[in-house]
Formats: structure tokens, C-alpha cells, sequence
């Protein structure tokens, strides 16, 4: 029985991806999806979603802030995003005068849309495979340093050539582990907008408690307007731009939504382990996540007492706690998921039969080479993954010390052309910092993390700094912090202020021996000499290993599609409108209403409340066009293989129209970044009828719902 259930598994994972599995580069549609999509509910071409050589979908689909994707919703350059991508902008122009993340924001003309500094808005121009130029000259047998040397020398003069004259960027990227190259053509927009916001009541209904859960009512949007000087180019922030007119918005649908129908998702999947070796997965299930959710478990535990003191510490820490939570409730439901699947087995099941194809072949001995490449990495991993959550998820103080190094020289720095713009800068950098910054917290999270971080490391990777809490301090962590933190300038705004406005060799003498900046730089030096260097050799070894086996299951599983890992760059996926069965006995619908919405507010728990506009509204059935069957729709679910990075993204239908805003997976869904099960992994989204309704029926700004194409 055991022999058979092994033949079946290895057999199922033979043959082609399920439907609904896998991110796909659109340039490859036509060739590898369009028939399959066909089937399933699509009324467009592939030529409909990616072209170059007429508007396409693909032309309203932008990669927001670096991090999130948006979508184009009418022809004065409107987009929408998730409320939690915008989220760090909302709360920048939050104060306890105007508190935006509490109350809202609609901009009722287009002069009060509120500029954003750093906020950017990219489209593809293009997307071209240009593997065979990047691996010219590059030969298998070459060292590595030389094999890396050159793949850049050739990557770097494609990508001047193929913006030559022009204002487009290009970026090469490898997929399958650099068994192919792609390159992406982008332009990018400096002036974006915030025009509309729900209150967090709505926005981020059902707070952390819900966070990753289904069934939802989170009403995730927030609207901002892309920019363009008045050629329709991308310029930088001013009073002169104005609305980008683009090449393509998409329609809104609001038609009767029906559970089985096709849906895709187009946008920008951040990253994705698919063909993770079982070893390697092991790491990520046994090592990285405990580590990481432990970290991350005591510092928001921190974090939200501070929010809950005051209004004004709720807006300064408010972006930080949904940064550092997301990924720690995320940690969770994938391990649950993982192991509830027995992930490692299956994995170790198909490496079984590629090892059985791949005798006598190039490929015989990757994985055997990899898994030892592994077993050498796993401290270095865990070093390196312990280190980011210190001194970039942990204590302020730590990181924003960095942001002074070049201050520490100052017969270079002072002798510096543009000595005085940096002082400025500088000043800019202290007032955006200390705005959201409480030192009596970041000590809290200080003492907390540094003795969790001392629990998981090895004491080989420890930085010397440390080791005086035992010595000099009894291992008093308390005592430790306060040395650190009553003698710092850097948790003090008017001592760094002074430090800027009167700068001189006796101030750069003192920086040096400020105690936060020397443990900050004591963790740095032991992190490059310990761990990055070993780390990173290793990293390229197993980077090598990878792109073999990944040849080799390009080239001994024929029959089967293989979507590339994501890598940020754009993608679609596509599916149904669906519920799941995650579990035995557990069976969810694919739709919420508002009705739910009012059951969970009348718990009374924090996180479920709301504005009682809602309330009077739902009262009084007041739902307009936007209900259906007498109901108002909140969010639903759907089999798109979706990821972090996906959020904001657009859920589209056959005909190529907005039904819905991507914005989060089910608990049971986030182990498809590792993998993807097509019963259980479910990406949620906000329906659009929802969104329009709090736009026209709750905020009033109907002006905006009359500048988008409505699709009846």
C-alpha cells in the first residue's frame, strides 16, 4: 500500500500543473495558457492581456511603490490599490489634528489630493527573453566568479542598448534559476496622489484577528491618481502636473457574481520557493520560521500595549505593527499548512523519481550535491535570518544610527561639495524619524529582542558586544539597555539636531564612541566576518546547483508546465471564483456580505468596530446598484495562485473587467509560496461592488465612481 500511494503521488506530480496553479510571465500566454484559459471562461485573446504593439490589460496594471500592484480605473490616471499599500502614505499624513487612518480621507477635488514624496507608479513597457544574449560567452565549465563577472558584463550592455534615448528603464531578471533571462522594460511615475481612504474601521476591518483568515470583511482599498507633466511623461512632484491620461483603464464589472466562474489576477508576485529541494524546505519549516515568529511574537507584543496608551503612539507605530505582523501570522498558517500536507514527504517523493530519470545523466548527483550545500548553509541561514530580524524588524535605534556613518570622517565629509545639502538632508532624515519614533518603546523591544536573538544563535556568530551583558552586566538586560539608550544621542531629536547644526571633528570624535553607534557597528563587522562572506559563497554555489536541477526538470518531465518561481516581475494567474474545503468537515462559501460584517461588530471586540454610518446604512438596506439577490457583497475567494506582492492586484473576468481587488490568501493558503494545493489555497479579494458602494453610499465622493467605466 505504501509503494502505491509513493507511485500515485510521484505519478500526480508528473503530469501538467493543475489549472490553476502557477504564475505565468504574460509575454507567454499564447504559447503555453491561452487554450487552457480558453476552456475555462476567457473571452479575450492573449493578445488582449499582454501586447507591444497595442493597448493591452497589461497597460493598466502598475507596480505601486516597488511593493504592491495597482490597477488604472479611468482616464484621468485614478488607480486603486489596497488600503494596506497605502498605509504607510496614509498615516505620513496623519496627525491627531487629522487623523486619516482613523477617519478617512477622500479628496473631493483634484487640489486636495494629497502629493507623496517617494511614492512611485511603474508600466511595463515591454517584457523581451533575452537568454540567449545574456548567456553569450558564458560557459558552463567557467569559475564562478568569471561565470558571475560576465553574466553582468553582458547584462549591463543589453540593458544600456535597450534604453538608449529614451526615459524607460530596463532590468534583467533570471527565471528557473537563470536557465532564462527576461528582460523588463519599465516606465515610472513620480507624482502620485492619495485621493481616497477608508477609515481603518473599514480598511483594516477585523484588525490582526482576521488577518489572514476567511471568512473576511475587510474592506482592503484606498484610491490614489497617478501625475504627468503635460507631454504625459513622468515628472517630478509639482504644482504644474497634471492627470496621466493612460493607454488603458479597465472597465468595472457588476454583473452577478456566480461561484465558478473564470477570474484571473494580474500583477506583481513578490517571491515564490516552488522547486525548493526537501532539505532546503526543511530548513524554512524546522529553522527560519520558529526563529522568526519567535522574534516577532515579543516585539509586537510591545508594540501593540504602545498603541493602545494613546492616539498619537497608534499613528506613529500603526505602519510598523502591520509591517511586522503581516509576515509573522503569515509564518504560522504556513507551517500548519506545510506540515498538515506533509510538504516534505511529497517533495522527497518527486526527488525520488527524478533521481530514477536522471541516472546517467548530467543531473544524477544535484540533488545529493545540493542537500550537502544545505546541511553547510543551515547556520549561516539562520545567522543571517536572525540578523535581519535584530537590526531590521527589531529595535529603531540600531538601523537608524547607519544613516550617520558618513559622518563619522569628517576631514572627507566636511571637505564634501555638497556638505551642506547633506546637512539638510540630514535634518529631514531626523524630524521623518523621530515623528514615529518612542524611545521608551524601541528600549522595550530592544531588551526583548536582544535576548531572544542571544537564545537562537550560535555563540560563534555572536558579536562581541554582547558578551558583556554576561560580564559587565550579570546578564541584567535591563541594566544593559539603559547604558545604551541614557547615553545615545540617536534615541534623542534635539541632541541629533545639535549634532548636525553645530557638526565639527569634536562632534565626529563622539559619534564614534556614542554606544548605540559602536554596537551598531560591532553587529555589522561580526555579521560580514562570521556569516555574510561564508554565506554568500555558499549561496552562489547552491545558486549553481539549483539552475541544474532546474534544468533537469525542464528537461526530464516534458509533459509537465512549469510556471517560474515570482521574482516581482509581472505575472497572471488564473482560476475560479471558489470556496474551499481546507479541512475535514470544514467547508467555507466563497462570498461574505455585510450582513457578517454587522454579526462580528456586535462582538464588541476592538478590532470589529465600525462607523455607524455603516450601521445606518445597512439599517436601511440603502445598497443601491450595488447589491446582489437583495445583499451587499463583501469580499470573496478565488483558486489563483497568488503571493505577497499580489496584493492591490486586479480580479479580473473573462471579458477582462475589474470584479474584485486582491489583497490576502486564507491561513490555509500561505504555504503556496513553498506549495500549492488546489482544493485548499485561496486568494481573497474585496468585491468591487463593496468598494463603489463605500466611495458613493459612505464617503459621498460619487464624483469618482462617475470617472470610472462602468460595465453592466
Amino acid at each position: 500500500m505504501k509503494k502505491l500511494i509513493i507511485t500515485i503521488v510521484a505519478v500526480l506530480l508528473m503530469l501538467p500543473s493543475f489549472a490553476t496553479e502557477g504564475m505565468w510571465i504574460p509575454l507567454l500566454l499564447k504559447s503555453l495558457n491561452e487554450s487552457d484559459m480558453k476552456e475555462m471562461g476567457l473571452k479575450l485573446s492573449a493578445e488582449d492581456i499582454y501586447s507591444i504593439n497595442h493597448s493591452s490589460l497589461k497597460d493598466a496594471i502598475v507596480h505601486f511603490g516597488g511593493g504592491c500592484t495597482a490597477e488604472v480605473i479611468s482616464e484621468q490616471g485614478l488607480i486603486l490599490t489596497n488600503h494596506h499599500c497605502g498605509y504607510g502614505k496614509i498615516q505620513s499624513h496623519s496627525s491627531e489634528e487629522h487623523n486619516y487612518l482613523k477617519n478617512g480621507f477622500w479628496a473631493m477635488t483634484k487640489e486636495q489630493e494629497l502629493k507623496n514624496e517617494g511614492l512611485t507608479a511603474t508600466f511595463i513597457v515591454r517584457i523581451e527573453d533575452v537568454t540567449e544574449s545574456v548567456l553569450k560567452n558564458v560557459e558552463g565549465n567557467m569559475d564562478p566568479k568569471a561565470k558571475k563577472a560576465k553574466l553582468k558584463e553582458n547584462i549591463q550592455a543589453i540593458e544600456t542598448k535597450a534604453i538608449e534615448g529614451t526615459h524607460y528603464k530596463a532590468k534583467i531578471k533570471p527565471f528557473f534559476y537563470g536557465n532564462e533571462y527576461y528582460m523588463i522594460i519599465t516606465e515610472t511615475f513620480n507624482d502620485v496622489r492619495l485621493v481616497g481612504a477608508p477609515p481603518s474601521s473599514i480598511g483594516k476591518f477585523g484588525g490582526d484577528t482576521d488577518n489572514w483568515i476567511w471568512p473576511r470583511h475587510t474592506g482592503d482599498f484606498s484610491m490614489f491618481r497617478i501625475y504627468a507633466n503635460k507631454n504625459n511623461q513622468p515628472a517630478e512632484i509639482s504644482d504644474n502636473n497634471v492627470p496621466y491620461k493612460p493607454k488603458k483603464s479597465l472597465s468595472i464589472a457588476m454583473h452577478n457574481m456566480k461561484e465558478g466562474e473564470f477570474c484571473m489576477v494580474y500583477g506583481f508576485p513578490g517571491r515564490t520557493y516552488q522547486y525548493l529541494t526537501s532539505d532546503a524546505l526543511n530548513y524554512v519549516m524546522n529553522a527560519a520560521n520558529p526563529a522568526r515568529i519567535k522574534m516577532r511574537e515579543r516585539s509586537l507584543s510591545i508594540i501593540d500595549a504602545t498603541m493602545k496608551s494613546s492616539e498619537k503612539k497608534y499613528i506613529q507605530y500603526a505602519a510598523k505593527q502591520s509591517r511586522i505582523s503581516n509576515a509573522y501570522k503569515k509564518w504560522i498558517g504556513q507551517n500548519i499548512g506545510l506540515k498538515e500536507n506533509d510538504a516534505i514527504t511529497l517533495k522527497q517523493n518527486f526527488e525520488k523519481e527524478f533521481s530514477t530519470r536522471a541516472k546517467g545523466t548530467q543531473y544524477e548527483n544535484v540533488l545529493s550535491d545540493l542537500k550537502a550545500l544545505n546541511d553547510e548553509m543551515y547556520d549561516y541561514n539562520l545567522a543571517r535570518d536572525m540578523f535581519i530580524e535584530l537590526f531590521y524588524m527589531g529595535p529603531e535605534i540600531l538601523s537608524f544610527s547607519t544613516k550617520f556613518r558618513a559622518f563619522e570622517n569628517y576631514n572627507k565629509i566636511s571637505l564634501a561639495k555638497d556638505f551642506e545639502a547633506q546637512k539638510v538632508e540630514k535634518l529631514k532624515t531626523i524630524k521623518k524619524f523621530f515623528k514615529n519614533y518612542d524611545q521608551e518603546t524601541d528600549k522595550k523591544i530592544f531588551i526583548t529582542l536582544v535576548k531572544t536573538y542571544r537564545e537562537i544563535m550560535k555563540d560563534d556568530f555572536e558579536p562581541d558586544a554582547f558578551k558583556i551583558i554576561d560580564n559587565k552586566f550579570k546578564g541584567n538586560y535591563e541594566l544593559y539597555a539603559e547604558s545604551i539608550f541614557d547615553n545615545s544621542k540617536f534615541c534623542n531629536e534635539n541632541d541629533m539636531n545639535k549634532f548636525i547644526n553645530s557638526y565639527n571633528s569634536g562632534a565626529a570624535k563622539k559619534l564614534i564612541k556614542d554606544p548605540a553607534y559602536v554596537l551598531t557597528n560591532n553587529i555589522l563587522k561580526t555579521y560580514k566576518l562570521k556569516v555574510e562572506k561564508k554565506y554568500m559563497s555558499l549561496n552562489i554555489q547552491i545558486e549553481e546547483k539549483m539552475k541544474l536541477y532546474l534544468k533537469g526538470r525542464l528537461e526530464l518531465f516534458p509533459n509537465k508546465k512549469h510556471a517560474a518561481d515570482a521574482n516581482s516581475t509581472l505575472r497572471l494567474t488564473y482560476g475560479k471564483v471558489e470556496g474551499s474545503s481546507p479541512k475535514d468537515g470544514m467547508n467555507y462559501e466563497y462570498y461574505t456580505t455585510l450582513d457578517g460584517m454587522i454579526q462580528k461588530n456586535n462582538l464588541g471586540k476592538d478590532d470589529f468596530k465600525l462607523d455607524p454610518k455603516i450601521k445606518d446604512l445597512w439599517k436601511a438596506k440603502d445598497y443601491g446598484q450595488y447589491a446582489q439577490n437583495g445583499e451587499l457583497r463583501v469580499c470573496f475567494t478565488g483558486s489563483n495562485h497568488t503571493t505577497g506582492g499580489n496584493s492591490g492586484s486586479p480580479v479580473l473576468n473573462g471579458k477582462g473587467e475589474l470584479i474584485g481587488l486582491n489583497f490576502d490568501r486564507s491561513w490555509e493558503s500561505t504555504m503556496s509560496d513553498y506549495l500549492f494545493d488546489p482544493k485548499r489555497c485561496r486568494n481573497i479579494a474585496v468585491d468591487i461592488r463593496y468598494i463603489l458602494w463605500i466611495v458613493d453610499k459612505y464617503a459621498g465622493a460619487g464624483h469618482l465612481v462617475e470617472e470610472m467605466k462602468i460595465a453592466n
